[in-house]
């Protein structure tokens, strides 16, 4: 993560030397934040930050701030990470509530003018009517929209029930890479965009050959070494489908069901017959590892995997040194969109709009707030990220280009709508209440029984509802407890004397 910063870092610092030298922004000035020599500060809420903003500032305000000098901004972070650094290692980590973080920020004698997050608290801030409608401001300025990523607009959209209330200039997003080798190899077409899950299943059946070591799996729901085919299944497979280990309460558990039994039937008969890899899979002798042979798509172990855009990068490096890496062939690869399931169409897509800007309700400055916003969303900023080679992808399609001249599908990445939002209910309620994150883990006792045939599908489902309710009961009693990995409750010290001091 360290290495990925400071790359980040280094490529920001890059773009804008180039910014500062070739005067782009200077069709910016007719803006109305520069209308007056008076000095205005705009103060935008970002959902964490600390002790140092220099990445945020690079990315987004410093080319603002040269183009409109009268305007100063300040960064507030909703979440002060550097509190972190100095927590004692021996108390548990209780996860922030965002929401009520960034809401605090919002209000009050000094509120911020722009708030910047994801679209969980997006989602609620705009049920609670504390973020302005920007489609009147769009209308009024002849803003063009037109342009953007139909999964990234569309996607705001919906959480606005069709009126937009914030914009974002980038996004993330994941793909199915596929090396195209392996499919020549044994005479199989190649998956192409729109595929359901059962599609790239049957595909991954009909490439899968060999064995011990020397296996090539169909598909990975991930590129790493090391797969866990439960957590695997939650993020990718379940996820998607939308279905709830417990109900909005956490009071009883959702999983002994038809539609979480042919789940499991589903993932767990792939990794009984070694079509996708277990964290049991044997892929090497365990002498030679590098950061090639722990890649299950670089080092030729898998056909097809889920990966982000970013990855494309890392693919490019490794082909690009090929002569120098050890037992490595360039990987001839091409990326289509992720899987869909038949009941969910067109969604699915794993864009993430982590960077997503709105306008405080109470913004003391609201149209200095959308001068920024139209700035940073703009076509003169675009034009000009386009230019980096950035870890997100850009929200505007004419400045989407594949990286460093390759040819690959890129529209992989953003034809599919995203699936909508987490509640952020739902994430107060697993910060307030740690201990639901193992009534979760749990249920990985219960499909290893399931890959090792002891028990069914149906059998196993049963017994984690049965698991899961007793340790859900547990934390309707004391909402601080936790669980060791055999699944004992206990209270941690602290909660348990501030509950103590409470009742007293």
């Amino acid at each position: 993560m360290t290495t990925r910063y400071g790359k980040l870092k280094k490529m920001l610092m890059v773009t804008m030397a180039a910014t500062l030298t070739v005067g782009l922004l200077a069709g910016c000035n007719g803006s109305k934040a520069a209308d007056t020599e008076q000095e205005k500060v705009l103060r935008i809420g970002v959902l964490y930050g600390g002790y140092d903003d220099s990445y945020f500032r690079q990315q987004y305000t410093d080319v603002y701030e040269y183009a409109n000098q009268n305007v100063r901004i300040e960064v507030v972070p909703a979440i002060d990470q550097s509190q972190y650094r100095y927590q004692d290692s021996s108390q548990p980590y209780v996860q922030p509530d965002y929401l009520d973080s960034m809401k605090k920020i919002m209000t009050g004698s000094n509120p911020v003018d722009i708030v910047v997050t994801d679209t969980t608290v997006l989602n609620q801030l705009i049920k609670e009517n504390m973020v302005k409608q920007l489609d009147p401001l769009i209308q009024e300025d002849k803003f063009d929209t037109s342009d953007y990523v139909p999964a990234v607009i569309d996607g705001i959209k919906d959480l606005g029930e069709g009126s937009l209330f914030a914009l974002t200039p980038s996004f993330s997003s994941s793909a199915l890479y596929y090396n195209k080798q392996i499919f020549t190899d044994v005479g199989v077409e190649p998956p192409t965009d729109n595929m359901t899950w059962d599609d790239i299943f049957n595909l991954a059946r009909r490439v899968a050959k060999g064995e011990g070591k020397d296996r090539v799996y169909g598909f990975a729901f991930s590129r790493y070494m090391g797969n866990d085919p439960f957590w695997d299944m939650q993020s990718n497979y379940v996820n998607s489908l939308q279905l709830k280990t417990f109900d909005d309460k956490a009071e009883t558990m959702t999983v002994n069901t038809p539609q979480w039994t042919k789940v499991w039937e589903t993932i767990s008969k792939l990794a009984k017959d070694k079509i996708i890899p277990d964290n049991n899979s044997n892929m090497t002798d365990g002498t030679d590892w590098s950061s090639i042979s722990s890649d299950l798509f670089l080092s030729g172990k898998v056909a097809m995997t889920i990966g982000e855009n970013y990855y494309v990068n890392e693919i490019a490096d490794a082909n690009n040194n090929a002569s120098k890496i050890k037992n490595f062939k360039p990987v001839d690869w091409d990326v289509v969109t992720v899987p869909v399931h038949p009941e969910k169409p067109g969604i699915g897509g794993n864009i993430w709009l982590s960077n997503t800007f709105a306008i405080n309700s109470a913004a003391p400055n609201p149209e200095t707030a959308w001068d920024f916003i139209k700035f940073i969303n703009g076509e003169d900023w675009a034009k000009l990220k386009s230019r980096s080679n950035s870890y997100e992808m850009l929200a505007r399609k004419t400045y989407i280009k594949p990286k460093m001249g390759l040819d690959y599908n890129i529209q992989a990445f953003y034809l599919l709508k995203p699936t909508p939002p987490n509640d952020p209910k739902q994430d107060k309620m697993m910060g307030e209440k740690p201990g639901l994150y193992s009534v979760t883990d749990s249920g990985r006792k219960y499909f290893q029984e399931v890959l090792e045939n002891k028990k069914t599908p149906a059998e196993a489902l049963k017994e984690w509802e049965q698991k899961g309710n007793t340790m859900l009961q547990e934390i309707k009693n004391n909402p601080k407890t936790q669980f060791q990995e055999d699944g004992t409750p206990f209270v941690p010290q602290d909660a348990a004397a501030a509950g103590t001091l409470r009742k007293g």
